[in-house]
């Protein structure tokens, strides 16, 4: 004998919510001008972005692009026929450090067919690293890569004066003159040059190591400044860009990718380097910035 269930009651018709079964909605008010999102998914400085918007490289939903075009997120870009992920924003660019040894060019085209950095990384769909400043072919050292041209321009533009740290050695001692020489400037070809600080870190033999700040990167800069003394640079090493030391652990040819936590705070430390300070004078210190602290806030 079959037993009756009790009737339920009918269900209430229930209310549509936000969170439930519907897709969150693109603003698509907002829109932001294309170069700029360009640069900042890696593809080159504003300045590049703007002449390949002008040679018609560039596309959105189809149509050729022009210079100031502003787009929204649910735009479809595309660059010489490639699609290109634009961020926002709302995604944190990728960093990479790099331990680059000697004889490797910073460059992805050499006519001499010398083997580059860009060989080492990680392919990418639809952006591109961007190395935040070069390293000579015989220089070694910290090299930083990231997805953000807007960020790598930033880093290396000189009216921010970020500093780079160098260990150099050379044959011989330098005398307090030429140690002094140095700090005031050195002329050369392409203008004045000079170091920030200057500190001897010892040696062996014949060699001595000096650490070196420098707040600019032009062609084969410090090379060129001893060379004006008549002094030969034996080996130069990066061991700081900015906020950012050379790790230890990091050994030459190796590679190290920054997690999303460590990103965050070296935009910050970034974003604390390029905004307007009060200028205050340095003591010089005999100890070496270089420490095996990963970041610095100096």
């Amino acid at each position: 004998m079959r037993t009756s269930r009790p009737l339920r009651s009918p269900r209430k018709p229930s209310q549509p919510t936000e969170n439930r079964s519907q897709p969150k909605r693109v603003d698509q008010t907002i829109t932001h001008k294309l170069q700029k999102l360009l640069a900042q998914s890696g593809l080159g400085s504003r300045r590049e972005m703007e002449a390949l918007i002008a040679e018609g490289q560039v596309s959105i939903n189809g149509k050729v692009a022009k210079v100031g075009d502003r787009i929204s997120t649910g735009d479809l870009i595309r660059v010489k026929n490639r699609l290109i992920r634009i961020n926002t924003g709302s995604r944190l660019p990728r960093i990479m450090f790099y331990h680059k040894p000697e004889g490797e060019i910073v460059s992805r085209h050499d006519p001499e067919g010398r083997p580059s950095v860009f060989d080492k990384l990680p392919q990418l769909k639809s952006s591109r690293w961007v190395s935040i400043g070069r390293l000579d072919f015989n220089t070694s050292g910290l090299l930083i890569f990231t997805t953000s041209g807007e960020l790598a321009n930033q880093m290396t533009h000189p009216r921010f004066q970020i500093e780079r740290e160098y260990a150099v050695r050379i044959i011989g001692q330098l005398t307090p003159e030429q140690m002094t020489q140095l700090t005031r400037g050195v002329e050369l070809e392409d203008g004045i040059a000079k170091f920030d600080m200057i500190v001897e870190q010892g040696g062996e033999g014949s060699n001595r190591w000096y650490h070196a700040v420098i707040k600019e990167g032009r062609n084969r800069e410090i090379r060129r400044m001893f060379e004006k003394l008549g002094i030969a640079v034996s080996r130069l090493i990066r061991v700081r860009f900015g906020p950012i030391r050379l790790p230890p652990y990091l050994k030459r040819g190796m590679l190290s990718e920054l997690k999303e936590n460590e990103v965050r705070q070296i935009m910050v430390l970034f974003n604390k380097m390029i905004e307007p300070k009060v200028v205050v004078p340095r003591v010089q210190s005999n100890q070496s910035k270089f420490t095996s602290n990963r970041f610095s806030s100096t």
